[in-house]
């Protein structure tokens, strides 16, 4: 008896063969004939614009710090504090050649001046020689500007105050010391070896007005060597910049700048209508 056979179907399917919609390229390496393009191809654009997306987004963060930094310092410039540089010895050696100080503009105003405060004062009266060094270029003004770097313009003084508006400050006693209203003052911040002041001299600070010297007494060309200009050699309150808070330059000379008030405690209030027994329009040392 004859036995047929019969082929068995295949329980496998076989895959069909990539189209161009699975985006294959062809056997030349030419993209598939609908324009689509290969995911690796895709990733790579996604992951450059990904890159791109977070360049940009980190310019204009980096944009936005600055500006904001910018803007702060401006204000605190404007406001509160502010730094100079120390040019010369005329306050050695509460204050050195080359410091950097941060001034607070809080004081005049609000807040008032006390004997004894270090104070930068613009030059109004023509204490200082006329500048001769180089301008100042643009970008370094652009940034005293804004108070990211100190103002080197040498247009501004330091100095201690001694005498407020009505007091009567007088060099010097039996001792040698200055007086205030007639008490003597022992000043521990004198340059080491300085006599408190080598010329004589009686004045009565008027109204609205500083008498004011500097530490290092032998070399600071203060409110004694300039009485015979218009001023007499005291200085208008309105010219204060701020009282000298902080060095903050060089860093091993880092810390507060103090005022002495311990020194002029003893100091009483004014007499009214004070006179000084007579004008003293003594040459004092030259420096700034």
């Amino acid at each position: 008896m004859a036995r047929s056979f019969r082929r068995k179907s295949s329980s496998r399917a076989e895959a069909p063969a990539p189209s161009a919609s699975d985006g294959a390229p062809s056997d030349d390496g030419t993209p598939p004939a609908d324009g689509a393009e290969p995911a690796t191809s895709r990733r790579r654009q996604n992951d450059g614009k990904d890159r791109d997306r977070g360049f940009g987004a980190w310019l204009k963060e980096i944009g936005t710090i600055v500006v904001i930094a910018l803007v702060l310092s401006f204000l605190i410039k404007t406001f509160l504090f502010r730094a100079f540089f120390i040019p010369s010895g005329s306050m050695e050696e509460t204050l050195e050649i080359d410091d950097r100080i941060f001034v607070n503009q809080l004081v005049p105003q609000p807040f008032d001046l006390q004997r004894g405060d270090i104070v930068v004062f613009r030059d109004t009266e023509g204490w200082l020689p006329e500048r001769t060094g180089a301008p100042v270029g643009w970008f370094k003004e652009a940034l005293i500007f804004v108070g990211l770097a100190p103002d080197e313009s040498q247009q501004h003084l330091v100095k201690r105050v001694i005498g407020l508006p009505g007091d009567r400050v007088i060099c010097c006693d039996a001792e040698g010391r200055l007086t205030v209203n007639g008490e003597p003052l022992e000043e521990p911040y004198l340059f080491p070896g300085a006599n408190p002041s080598d010329l004589p001299f009686d004045v009565v600070v008027p109204e609205g007005k500083l008498w004011v010297m500097g530490d290092h007494r032998n070399a600071s060309a203060d409110s004694r060597a300039n009485q015979t200009k218009p001023g007499l050699g005291f200085v208008d309150i309105d010219d204060v910049e701020g009282k000298a808070a902080v060095i903050a330059w060089p860093l091993n000379r880092l810390g507060f700048l103090a005022t002495p008030t311990d020194v002029f405690d003893g100091v009483p209030d004014p007499e009214p209508g004070a006179q000084p027994a007579s004008p003293s329009p003594t040459p004092a040392p030259t420096g700034p």
